[in-house]
């Protein structure tokens, strides 16, 4: 950026795409990363954390960036590719500046950080930080209250001090179109502290989808700094199979009370599935499975697919059962696939284009023949049936991959090998 280009507002750059000098996208951007110096002096810019295809997040130091825009950054040079680490002298900008609440110098008011803006200093390659955007009064970026102004860095202080109350409102505006898996990726590196005020300030919902996608630790931290009821309503959000999985790392005192605290039908899924072994079709499978009734037809067939919360696995095809439509379920009749519903009219009745050749696997089914059954019949999801005839839920094919692949491979997506940052 030449000098005299205006400001950048750091939120204006979270997630967008770095390319190198010929045009290739090197990744997209997660944070920046300041040093705070001593005084009222504006924080040195130090670079950029990337995240790059593989999902390593890397370090770009601000020497190699030569524009940044609110669309696009453009860097020079080789970037190097491991891991990035934060030092202990270091901030990162959105994950812990955003949601603070500092102190305006001439005033004595308390006011909370929206927003900081960067610069790039006359003839030289240094960023520094140089404007805050602050809210008056309390309350975050959804609050309606208190007057918003932007003032130099100098004019507020309390940034280096340790902070037990920040808020999160601004950070998760920042990261709001971001998927589960990359809302998690950003939660897992953040400290401890801010991943607790992260969580609480997501929606269950959110929060449910962004757990399913953390490693087992960050899971089980996250959960335990809930409060009971709250962590409850989570689990109830989450997936039966990934609530059950959750709470089967729990000391056992402890599942029986969250379950108390769930809603009974959300409890009783997932006791069902407590009761499997993990490595089985049981204990895999996934208890809301899209059901029909014979006299269903096409055109609900594929109203029910149409559904946005549903997996593509599960939408891949429907299971026809006798009443009750719950699982478990009245006598299974067979299995619908998502393409022949797109053939038939939408009159017709799904009961007259079941597959019931297709073989249903039992809960006790061994996990290495649930592998071999879905990739024999290019299969990605299979009905799990009972000795009674009853559909008891569905095992898909990212579940099976989730227990193929090594236990920490959560951890290891988010931990590259490597450690620290170089210029």
């Amino acid at each position: 950026m030449a000098a005299g280009a205006p400001r950048v507002f750091v939120s204006h750059l979270a997630g967008v795409p770095v390319f190198d000098p010929v045009g290739d996208q090197v990744g997209r951007v997660s944070d920046l990363v300041a040093m705070l110096r001593v005084g009222r002096r504006p924080p040195r810019l130090l670079g950029l954390v990337v995240e790059v295809l593989s999902r390593r997040r890397v370090f770009v130091p601000m020497t190699r960036v030569t524009g940044v825009a609110s669309g696009q950054v453009i860097t020079t040079g080789v970037v190097n590719m491991r891991r990035f680490e934060r030092r202990p002298t270091e901030r990162l900008v959105l994950g812990e500046l955003l949601d603070r609440r500092v102190t305006l110098v001439e005033s004595g008011e308390e006011v909370t950080v929206l927003d900081v803006a960067i610069q790039q200093l006359p003839a030289r390659r240094d960023w520094e930080i140089d404007k805050v955007f602050v809210r008056k009064g309390k309350g975050g970026v959804l609050s309606r209250r208190g007057e918003t102004l932007t003032v130099e860095w100098s004019a507020v202080t309390g940034f280096s001090l340790e902070e037990h109350g920040q808020g999160a409102e601004s950070l998760l505006a920042t990261f709001e179109k971001l998927r589960p898996a990359d809302l998690a990726n950003a939660l897992h590196h953040l400290s401890p502290k801010r991943r607790a005020e992260v969580a609480a300030a997501l929606d269950d919902d959110r929060l449910a989808d962004v757990l399913e996608e953390l490693p087992e630790d960050d899971q089980i931290e996250i959960l335990g700094k809930l409060k009971e009821e709250r962590a409850a309503d989570v689990l109830e959000a989450m997936d039966p199979d990934d609530a059950a999985d959750l709470l089967s790392e729990l000391p056992e005192e402890d599942q029986e009370r969250l379950l108390t605290l769930m809603r009974p039908d959300d409890a009783a899924d997932v006791r069902r599935l407590l009761a499997y072994e993990e490595r089985t079709a049981g204990g895999l499978m996934t208890t809301e499975p899209i059901v029909l009734r014979p006299d269903a037809t096409v055109a609900d067939a594929l109203a029910r697919v149409r559904q946005q919360d549903l997996s593509p696995a599960l939408a891949a095809q429907v299971y026809v059962c006798r009443p009750p439509d719950e699982t478990p379920t009245g006598k299974y009749l067979g299995t619908v696939h998502f393409q022949r519903l797109l053939r038939d009219p939408p009159f017709t009745l799904v009961g007259s284009l079941v597959d019931s050749d297709l073989p249903p696997l039992g809960p006790d089914t061994p996990l290495p023949a649930v592998t071999s059954y879905l990739a024999a019949y290019n299969m990605v999801a299979a009905p799990v049936v009972d000795e009674s005839g009853s559909l008891l839920g569905a095992v898909t094919v990212d579940d099976v991959l989730d227990h193929l692949l090594p236990d920490d491979w959560r951890e290891t997506e988010f931990h590259e090998e490597g450690a620290g940052h170089g210029g």
